[in-house]
């Protein structure tokens, strides 16, 4: 049987006139193509939801070997959208945050580590979950406190324990994006930071981005972390101060 390709005009309601094509086996032909910038599109929208699937699944995958949520439920509807920004500091901060998250696969190459420096209910958390809720819709991310850090890796010490402390220092240390929050407001222990210090060390060794939140200032952090840890922060990092009073309720 002879196949060759037949053409007609054809017109798109949306984008005009096109070359449609289609293949013939014989006297028969088979289906006309449709226009080609609405079959990109179509195309472009699949592996766009393909992508996103596959984020969903690593982030589910993640979370239950973790035995954690990326992000607490109470956080979720936290976006760039709903954080205000009532003057030039806070603009500052919204745009580094955006920033972060627009390049993240930059910062991911990098392996950036950020730092949000203020008192409470200044907004750090709702912006690092901003950037974290972006990475999930096409990697994994998670969002914990130092102290549950450190008690997941604790966890393992326990007898019959389903991970080991290994297991889920790699884990930490392996989510493309790890944002850790209140820095500093454990005890400040020398297991803590020994703890605190493995997962910044070998994120920062694998050149893996982390997020960084604290009350203290840089003299604080580097007290309670260690030399270390700080140096570790330091190297290629974002510093942001949010020293503005709190607008809790509003962030």
């Amino acid at each position: 049987m002879d196949v060759s390709v037949d053409s007609k005009s054809g017109t798109c309601a949306e984008h005009g006139e096109f070359e449609s094509r289609a293949l013939k086996f014989g006297n028969r032909v088979m289906r006309w193509s449709m226009c080609p910038t609405c079959a990109d599109i179509a195309r472009a929208k699949t592996e766009a939801e393909s992508r996103e699937k596959e984020a969903r699944e690593a982030q589910d995958r993640m979370e239950r070997r973790l035995g954690e949520a990326g992000i607490p439920f109470r956080f979720r509807s936290k976006d760039f959208a709903s954080y205000v920004a009532g003057n030039d500091k806070q603009e500052k901060a919204l745009a580094v945050a955006m920033e972060f998250a627009q390049n993240f696969k930059t910062h991911y190459e990098n392996g950036t580590t950020a730092v949000f420096s203020g008192l409470p209910g200044t907004g750090k958390s709702h912006l690092a979950i901003a950037i974290a809720q972006s990475v999930m819709s096409r990697g994994t991310a998670m969002y914990t406190s130092a102290i549950d850090a450190v008690r997941m890796v604790r966890d393992t010490w326990r007898k019959g324990s389903e991970k080991t402390e290994t297991q889920v220092l790699q884990l930490l240390a392996t989510v493309d994006l790890l944002v850790l929050d209140e820095i500093g407001v454990q005890y400040g222990t020398e297991a803590e930071q020994v703890t605190l210090f493995d997962i910044i060390d070998k994120r920062y060794r694998d050149m893996m981005p982390t997020i960084l939140l604290t009350n203290l200032n840089k003299s604080g952090v580097k007290a309670f972390l260690g030399d270390r840890s700080f140096d570790r922060l330091r190297e290629g990092g974002i510093w942001v101060t949010f020293d503005w009073d709190s607008h809790r309720g509003t962030t």
